[in-house]
């Protein structure tokens, strides 16, 4: 930053435009000179001070000494006070670092802060500050404690009770204060109370002005207090009169009441804590404030019970008690504040009622996730029944034309070959039992060698085969209404390989016509017809709640592909869905089509298998997924994660690995971890204490909202909540 030493020699040329300068802008500045506002950069700097000139401000200044701030500090306010600069403090801020300076009605702040790397230096910090309600300072005045905001000031004059007297009788009236009296004062009272102990007061008032930038200000009260060591205490405040006698409502801290205004607040807990705690320095007579609390506590269910003991400080103390709690409100004075302390805690039935309640809670949401996670594993191995009878069992042959070292079967889908990483990946139509039987019988007449394994399920099997020293893992399982295969290993390397792509072989279409007009089943939630020969259907939502995220159903229909679908458009167009054009895809074989549904976005997906017509209705509600906060990112999907388990578990995805603590998604933590990723297909690895990792594949679209879910022995569930 550009810094100028104060002493540095100038060349003279520099000293000519300086002065050009300086005649010019002292032009303008005297025109619109504000005598509240002190030059800060006119102010005195300590010796071998270096300014800051790289952001130059009117109304504050930087400097940088070399002393630490130790040193610096006592420095700074031994030349500002040489200066005229009286020292004050704010009220309630005695501890404050910032020093407050007065000079006349001007007005300045300065604090210290160490140079950057340097603790052997210091930089100092000049900030002006304007005085809206200017009052005299005695001279040689200790203990002053000033906000010319309204203005205050409590301090110790030097002198005894009679000339203090007259130096305020003559110096308020030098800056525009006057005195009032009985008459002057009936706009805002109908009496002035002067009468003080081993003292005198007055009131003033102060019109608004221009000059001396006074506005709209309320008369005060000033009040001089004889003392023993023969000096004086002076007090200045706004008049009681002028304050409000009737306080309003500000908003609850810590769900307990708090009166407007006030120059500070603040709350400790809230409403559903067993102790909560609120204090305020309440800008208002304490008769005023306490009224506030009769009234506002009375209005909540709040009894009073009688006085406290008074602790220092003090003025009022009162017990108070409600249904389910005991408090204690304290009121005293500091200043021209009233301070305010108001204490709540749980009555101890109270405290075993709500344990008792939140035991209940628990267990009952305990019991409802149980329920929910059961009927999320029958439904889904309905649906996986549903979707294994449409899945053929019919003996595969190789498709011909294969450019892989693993052949392929006939109804191969989706191949992707990368031979220089030994890895294949497919989807077929046939069902498990179909592809594992196509590829032991393909492989042990060419030398392999199958491996003993554990896992050989109807919707999943995985197989180990070697030969030569090479081997291929592969691993069959149902995903959806479709098959998936991948495979990998030293078997499948091809040196400089590309990667290949085939096209399955069509297989034939076989519509046969239904004997009768499909009609719908009255009883099923999503229309499906009657003539069905399997059908499911699953909803997902958060125990106790009515709403469902997404409504699936899954049927098969022995009718042709045609006849489905005009029967779909006919009765979801009587239950006020409206189909999109946008995307439809209608072909002999399949037809996919997007609708608008009263509830949210639908899909409707048709399909061959087994002669038969296959129904995918998907029905999503936005709102209740935006309300239980699982609604995904505009273009990602959300991944939602859960643990039944008695352990913790953890899942790594997408290079991101997350810790998943026992009963995460349960009562004591409901909202499990979530993540939101970008759509595509996932290898993820599931890791719990003495159990090898188990790795699977999911696959997201843009909008879907899934959640896996890991069970009390360890297995995954995945299930697709929107």
């Amino acid at each position: 930053m550009a810094m100028i030493p104060r002493g540095m020699q100038v060349p003279a040329r520099w000293r000519l435009l300086a002065c050009g300068l300086f005649l010019m802008a002292s032009c303008s500045i005297a025109a619109g000179a504000d005598e509240g506002i002190v030059d800060v950069h006119a102010l005195p700097q300590i010796e071998g001070a270096v300014e800051d000139i790289s952001r130059p401000d009117p109304y504050s200044v930087e400097y940088r000494v070399p002393t630490r701030q130790a040193v610096t500090l006592p420095a700074v306010q031994k030349l500002l006070s040489d200066n005229g600069w009286v020292p004050y403090v704010m009220p309630l801020e005695e501890k404050s670092s910032l020093l407050k300076f007065r000079k006349g009605r001007q007005g300045l702040s300065v604090h210290f802060t160490q140079a950057p790397g340097r603790p052997d230096q210091s930089v100092v910090y000049y900030t002006t500050d304007r005085i809206y309600g200017n009052v005299p300072f005695p001279e040689g005045a200790s203990d002053i404690v000033f906000d010319g905001t309204r203005p205050y000031l409590g301090c110790i004059a030097p002198t005894p009770l009679d000339a203090t007297s007259d130096f305020y009788s003559s110096q308020m009236a030098a800056i525009g204060w006057q005195k009032l009296t009985p008459e002057t004062a009936a706009r805002w009272t109908r009496g002035l109370d002067e009468t003080v102990p081993n003292g005198l007061r007055a009131f003033y008032a102060h019109a608004d002005s221009k000059e001396t930038g006074f506005y709209q200000q309320k008369p005060v009260m000033l009040t001089l207090t004889r003392r023993d060591d023969g000096r004086t205490h002076v007090d200045i405040r706004v008049a009681p009169f002028a304050l409000p006698g009737e306080l309003k409502a500000d908003s609850d801290l810590a769900g307990l009441p708090r009166p407007s205004p006030t120059k500070t607040a603040m709350g400790l807990g809230s409403a559903s804590d067993n102790k909560r705690e609120m204090s305020a320095a309440a800008m208002a007579e304490l008769p005023a404030v306490l009224a506030f609390y009769h009234r506002e506590l009375a209005a909540r269910g709040w009894h009073e019970d009688g006085s406290a003991p008074l602790a220092p400080g003090d003025e009022v103390a009162i017990k108070i008690s409600s249904a389910e709690e005991t408090g204690l409100l304290r009121l005293g004075r500091k200043y021209d504040f009233t301070m305010v302390s108001l204490t709540a805690q749980l009555k101890d039935s109270a405290l075993a009622a709500r344990a008792k309640a939140k035991k209940e809670a628990d267990d009952k949401f305990l019991g409802d996730a149980l329920g929910a996670a059961k009927q999320l594993i029958t439904a889904d191995e309905a649906r996986r029944k549903v979707q294994a009878a449409a899945l053929s069992d019919a003996p595969l042959n190789a498709l011909a034309d294969s450019k892989t070292p693993l052949p392929l079967p006939e109804n191969a889908e989706g191949v992707n070959f990368e031979g220089g990483e030994g890895r294949l990946e497919f989807s077929s139509s046939s069902s498990v039992k179909a592809l594992t039987a196509f590829y032991r019988a393909s492989l042990k007449p060419a030398g392999w060698k199958e491996q003993p394994s554990v896992i050989n399920q109807p919707n999943m099997a995985m197989m180990e085969f070697s030969k030569s020293g090479k081997s291929i893992s592969m691993t069959v399982m149902q995903m959806g209404p479709k098959v998936n295969v991948s495979a990998n290993g030293s078997g499948l390397v091809i040196a400089a390989a590309k990667p290949v792509e085939a096209k399955s072989r069509q297989a034939k279409v076989v519509q046969t016509k239904s004997k009768e007009p499909l009609t719908p089943d009255p009883d099923s939630a999503l229309p499906v017809p009657t003539q069905h020969s399997s059908t499911g259907i699953s909803s997902t939502k958060f125990p106790g709640s009515e709403q469902s995220f997404r409504t699936e159903l899954e049927a098969s229909i022995p009718a042709e592909l045609g006849e489905v679908l005009a029967f779909y458009r006919t009765e979801l167009t009587n239950r006020g869905w409206q189909e999109k054009a946008d995307g439809a895809i209608v072909t002999a074989e399949r037809a996919e089509l997007a609708f608008t549904s009263p509830e949210g976005p639908a899909v409707l997906k048709l399909g061959r298998a087994r002669d038969e017509t296959t129904v995918s209705l998907v029905q999503r509600n936005p709102q209740a997924a935006a309300k239980a906060d699982i609604m995904p990112k505009a273009g990602q999907a959300r991944l939602m994660l859960g643990n039944m388990g008695p352990k913790e578990a953890s899942l790594t995805i997408n290079n991101q690995t997350v810790k998943i603590a026992a009963g995460a998604g349960g009562p004591q933590s409901p909202k499990g971890p979530m993540l939101d990723l970008p759509p595509g297909k996932y290898q993820y690895a599931l890791r719990l204490p003495g159990r090898p990792a188990r790795t699977e594949s999911l696959t997201v679209a843009a909008g879907d909202a899934w959640g896996l879910l890991v069970g009390p022995n360890g297995d995954v569930l995945p299930l697709q909540m929107y």
